[in-house]
């Protein structure tokens, strides 16, 4: 692995009594654009800041190139980081705060324009550079950011949550911008979100994290379609979650009997005969009356209209399903008798570490 190459070995952080990063380690390949997944606490911002040198890890090492950086200052470090607040100087034009880093690293003034021109035709901004920040967008205002950070140089670029405090439509076409600035730039991004839609649609790989530790990583599709833990699962959507016995445990064709006496088939791998598991299916992948090895009768409860789909919540005994259904649904009310089907395939094995689903 050459420049741009990130490794984290063994690291770990508290504050206090509470640990925040667990024993990790994990390697960022050159260029790759690689996002730490996870809600609120999970340690993903820490191990951010530890990569910035904004925080000091208590052990592991953290490699940057090649060459270990783990008592280096954020100085001397070949990474620049754009912050979920945009922290511009509101005194300075747009190209001034763009050009603030290059001053700072004492760069002559004769290159000083023809960079700062260049870093804002790489966010879009060309011709702004004379602006105050306090005329701009907040889309405009990020770009600003992300200009400053790249303008540097540097051979990684942190990301922490940079669109979380935009509106929906201004993180939509942010995401867009990131996404070709990283096509376009070539350096490594690691990048911080909670949004799992984010996630999905920027990222090479996917690293979730959960209480400090890494729960899975993995290409988008794979974190999507293979969720392999209860946690990820939930993460990413996944709001039918039942607990069973398996049946029994044959290549290809598991059953497993739910706590509330559904039959169901899986085809994933993993499965032990006599064991207790979770399984999870996802409410895009159940119709109603359609194909499929795994048939549940049900009554209509209640219906979301979300636009493009419709979701329904189905009692199906003591069990309550989601069912995600393209379209307005016409034709269904409450109360109504459905089947719901799923394709074997559609039906995860799910584990927790360290726990098993309890017995009734």
């Amino acid at each position: 692995m050459g420049r741009g190459a990130v490794s984290l070995r063994g690291v770990s952080k508290s504050f206090g009594t509470v640990v925040a990063v667990r024993d990790v380690s994990l390697e960022v390949a050159p260029g790759e654009f690689l996002t730490l997944l996870g809600p609120s606490g999970c340690g993903k911002t820490t191990l951010l800041r530890m990569i910035a040198a904004l925080e000091s890890p208590e052990s592991g090492r953290i490699l940057l190139s090649q060459r270990d950086v783990t008592d280096d200052p954020p100085h001397r470090r070949p990474v620049n980081t754009v912050f979920q607040h945009y922290a511009l100087f509101p005194h300075r034009t747009v190209a001034g705060n763009v050009a603030f880093g290059l001053e700072m690293a004492g760069r002559a003034r004769a290159d000083l324009v023809p960079r700062v021109e260049r870093a804002l035709e790489m966010v879009r901004l060309s011709g702004m550079g004379s602006r105050r920040v306090d005329q701009l967008s907040g889309g405009q205002r990020q770009r600003v950011a992300l200009a400053r950070a790249v303008v540097l140089e540097p051979e990684v670029l942190l990301l922490d949550e940079p669109m979380s405090a935009l509106d929906r439509k201004l993180r939509e076409e942010m995401r867009a911008e990131v996404k070709s600035l990283h096509r376009r730039l070539g350096t490594t991004f690691v990048f911080v979100t909670h949004d799992q839609e984010e996630a999905l649609a920027l990222s090479d790989r996917v690293v979730v994290m959960n209480d400090g530790r890494i729960e899975q990583m993995g290409p988008p599709a794979e974190i999507y379609d293979v969720p392999r833990t209860r946690f990820v699962a939930e993460f990413l959507a996944v709001r039918n979650i039942l607990s069973g016995d398996v049946q029994s445990a044959e290549v290809g064709a598991t059953v497993v009997r739910t706590e509330n006496g559904l039959m169901l088939r899986s085809r994933a791998a993993g499965f032990v005969a006599g064991e207790r598991v979770w399984v999870g299916v996802r409410p895009e992948r159940m119709g109603f009356d359609g194909a499929g090895e795994n048939r549940v009768a049900g009554v209509l409860e209640d219906r979301l209209f979300l636009g493009d789909r419709s979701e329904w919540r189905v009692r199906a005994g003591a069990d309550l399903l989601t069912v995600s259904e393209p379209g307005t649904s016409a034709g269904r009310q409450a109360g109504d008798a459905v089947t719901v089907t799923f394709e074997a395939s559609a039906l995860l094995r799910l584990v927790e570490p360290g726990r098993r689903p309890p017995r009734p």
